[in-house]
């Protein structure tokens, strides 16, 4: 059977992507790649400086992207964002869920205001993301892929932030349950769990834990010895984000240098 040229897997011309979190970081990585390939991009983000930023890059390149004000936490800004990507672009065939944060914290001195706000952002952004979008890959009829940013913490705890790691084990279970209801309409659900990135978040997380010291603890565990960069995992969320990656639904790709198996 004659099959269609590899190239073309990748396309994503007349497609519309969402991004959360897409103001900088992986996220701004991953609009970045999904502008390369074809996509319309809606950049949804707390932060409008750095995502207009990101936006104009991609026009710069001559591709189509957006910023949407949008605090992925609350349904109802959610779904204010979301009728504004519809009404700009008409459909949305690609989510990327990369919103989070993880303010370090020890388990014993979690309020209760901490780790309602990163579940908030972390999980519940993302399934609420996830379910307004997958209603209207539904009433599109053409089917449509989810990918969601989860960790290697969801395997691995790293020490004071039980907030995070539960939601992003959270989110890898999340990821599995919805492949499993929305694979009769076509939609994929998978994840990309990124360890050690280069980002200003982590960096900034680095040296809260103990500085120079402690990232070069990091990296000496990373069998591939280096840090990674967001384009790392932005590469990794196209390929699950595109027709590459068709037969390919509930998994999660890690992608961390090897550390998990360090």
């Amino acid at each position: 059977m004659k099959t269609a040229p590899f190239a073309r897997a990748f396309d994503l011309h007349g497609k519309t992507a969402v991004v959360t979190g897409g103001a900088v970081g992986i996220g701004a990585a991953c609009a970045m790649r999904l502008a390369e390939l074809g996509a319309k991009v809606a950049i949804l983000d707390t932060d409008a400086a750095h995502a207009q930023r990101t936006a104009d890059e991609i026009r710069e390149e001559g591709e189509i992207a957006v910023r949407v004000a949008c605090d992925v936490s609350d349904l109802g800004n959610v779904e204010r964002a979301l009728d504004t990507v519809l009404r700009d672009f008409q459909r949305i065939d690609v989510l990327v869920n990369s919103a989070c944060i993880f303010p370090m914290v020890p388990a014993l001195e979690v309020s209760e205001r901490t780790w309602d706000r990163v579940l908030g952002v972390n999980l519940k952004g993302a399934f609420f993301c996830s379910q307004l979008v997958a209603r209207r890959m539904i009433t599109q009829g053409t089917g449509g892929t989810i990918v969601n940013v989860a960790s290697i913490n969801a395997y691995h705890p790293s020490g004071a932030l039980a907030h995070y790691d539960a939601s992003k084990g959270g989110l890898v279970m999340l990821t599995r349950s919805l492949a499993k209801e929305l694979a009769p309409h076509g939609i994929r659900v998978n994840a990309v769990a990124p360890g050690g990135i280069d980002t200003p978040a982590f960096n900034e997380t680095m040296h809260d834990m103990g500085g120079d010291s402690m990232r070069l603890a990091f990296v000496d565990r990373i069998p591939l010895n280096r840090m990674g960069v967001p384009d790392d995992v932005a590469k990794a969320v196209a390929y699950l984000a595109t027709d590459a990656s068709s037969y390919v639904t509930g998994s999660t790709l890690v992608v961390d240098g090897g550390f998990l198996v360090s």
